[in-house]
């Protein structure tokens, strides 16, 4: 009689097979409890299906949504000038013409007419003296202390003799038209019979002329900060017009340079100011009968810019 074969089981498995399946068994429950939300065994490198490593990190500081983010801060607006662009109706007999440039963004504002030229007198002096500076700094020469104090005579006191020596120094109308090509002036000319005086420029382009010295594209890097010294040091006569128009103090922070002549030719007073502010420039240009004399001129200069003024509070 055959005997029956039982059917194997787990008693029939070997003591080996037996761990095998123990240690797989714990394995597959241990990666359970780590993929089970909630539980101690979470893995933080993959908190969520489908989630790269990091994310979850990432997900947990970052802001819910884009209102809760932080705004950039922004930067503070520059001061205003001091100066407002306005149509002015002035009772002033003959011509006048005006404009202000911002020296930290180049913008130029102005009277419809500040492209109009007129005949400089002794304002182009502040460029006389600057051109000749750079020359001789570009030539690798230190002007004498003679030369110095004739240029501080130049600008501080507007002397015609040693501008006049100056001028013939730099090459005469050369200069002007370093003046025109170094400066970006737009509406200026050298004048017909080559001289200094009757250097025809504009009030836009007196006022980006001060921008170029203010800048040391004129006097160059060694002699710009001596220059504008000067031009804050203008004395006597020729200290009128614009920086007057601004309280005392200050009127020392403010360099100038002015133009005052009579014009027999044409029957005419030219008067002509240009100023150098921290954060601006501003030419002022006026002409109107002989008979009136110089101080009528020299008056609406710092008329024109006291009407421009911004308000004080």
């Amino acid at each position: 009689m055959a005997r029956q074969r039982r059917a194997s089981g787990p008693a029939d498995a070997s003591p080996g097979k037996l761990i095998v399946i123990a240690v797989v068994l714990i394995g597959l429950v241990l990666v359970s409890l780590r993929l089970l939300p909630g539980s101690p065994f979470e893995s933080t490198a993959a908190a969520k299906w489908g989630t790269p490593a990091g994310s979850a990190e990432r997900a947990a500081t970052a802001p819910s949504d884009r209102s809760s983010r932080p705004s950039p801060t922004p930067s503070p607006a520059p001061e205003p000038l001091p100066f407002e662009a306005k149509d002015l109706d002035l009772d002033i007999e003959g011509w006048y013409s005006w404009s202000v440039l911002d020296r930290r963004s180049g913008e130029i504002i102005g009277s419809d007419n500040m492209d109009e030229t007129s005949t400089t007198a002794s304002l182009i002096k502040a460029w006389i003296v600057a051109d000749y500076l750079r020359r001789a700094d570009d030539a690798g020469q230190t002007p004498s202390a003679a030369k110095l104090a004739d240029a501080t005579k130049i600008i501080r006191d507007s002397d015609n003799t040693r501008a006049e020596q100056f001028y013939n120094t730099v090459g005469r109308s050369a200069s002007i038209k370093r003046l025109i090509s170094l400066c970006d002036l737009t509406d200026s000319k050298v004048a017909a019979d080559g001289g200094w005086s009757r250097t025809a420029l504009s009030p836009r382009d007196t006022a980006r002329m001060g921008a170029c010295i203010a800048d040391g594209r004129a006097a160059g890097p060694k002699w710009t900060k001596w220059l504008i010294g000067e031009m804050r040091l203008v004395r006597g006569s020729g200290d009128f017009g614009i920086r007057k128009a601004f309280p005392a103090a200050e009127r020392k922070t403010i360099a100038i340079k002015n133009g005052w002549i009579d014009r027999t030719r044409e029957q005419e007073m030219h008067i002509n100011c240009l100023a150098i502010g921290d954060t601006w420039t501003m030419g002022v240009m006026v002409r109107y009968p002989i008979g009136k004399g110089y101080e009528y001129g020299m008056k609406n200069c710092q008329k024109i810019t006291e009407a421009l003024l911004r308000p004080t509070t």
